[in-house]
């Protein structure tokens, strides 16, 4: 019986410090050597202070800001420890009322904002977290934003279009515009007096 024991607990110290150590360690290494922004979270900093990340959506509420897709993440919307969806269904009552509200209040801030509006404008991501939003989405509050900041409103539309990131490798993924990025290059090129 030991003779089947002993190799079994030296395969399993093997591969236990081979997988658990060894490896993580060297993936470890191998990232912050040639990919250290990705590595330690994407975040972003602004006088020596993390004031965010460019993986996870934040919420800018004031009419100078390019304002994010709604969160269902905690019991605010944005909390980091409790991401996830609403987990609504397309004929729930609480999903309608939240899609009716968040439409209201869309058209009530961005009144030149016409037609159709995108449904990332109107809908939660599954992570409640998302930090980009679609092109369109991003371009019809270009408006509200110009006015907030006394800019012209073609010059605020370049500065969104700028910031649109294409399908990776052209075929993955659709068009987006990471909100906090867009949103600090507002405030260096438009500062709000």
């Amino acid at each position: 019986m030991w003779r089947q024991i002993v190799p079994a607990f030296r395969i399993t110290a093997i591969f236990t410090i081979l997988t658990g150590l060894i490896y993580p360690a060297l993936v470890t290494a191998v990232c912050q050597a040639f990919f250290p922004f990705q590595a330690n979270g994407s975040l972003i900093r602004s006088g020596g202070a993390v004031i965010g990340s460019t993986l996870i959506g934040q919420n800018f509420h004031r009419p100078e800001y390019l304002q994010p897709r709604p969160s269902a993440a905690g019991n605010d919307g944005y909390d980091p420890t409790a991401s996830g969806g609403s987990n609504l269904g397309p004929t729930n009552p609480k999903l309608i009322e939240r899609v009716r509200a968040a439409a209201a209040q869309f058209r009530h801030d961005n009144p030149e904002a016409t037609g159709p509006l995108p449904a990332d404008l109107l809908t939660t991501s599954a992570s409640g977290l998302d930090p980009d939003l679609s092109p369109e989405s991003a371009l019809l509050q270009a408006g509200r934003i110009a006015g907030a900041r006394q800019a012209p409103v073609a010059a605020v539309r370049e500065l969104i279009e700028k910031h649109i990131t294409g399908r990776a490798a052209g075929l993955l993924g659709e068009p987006r515009v990471n909100v906090i990025e867009t949103n600090l290059d507002l405030d260096r090129q438009f500062p709000k007096h």
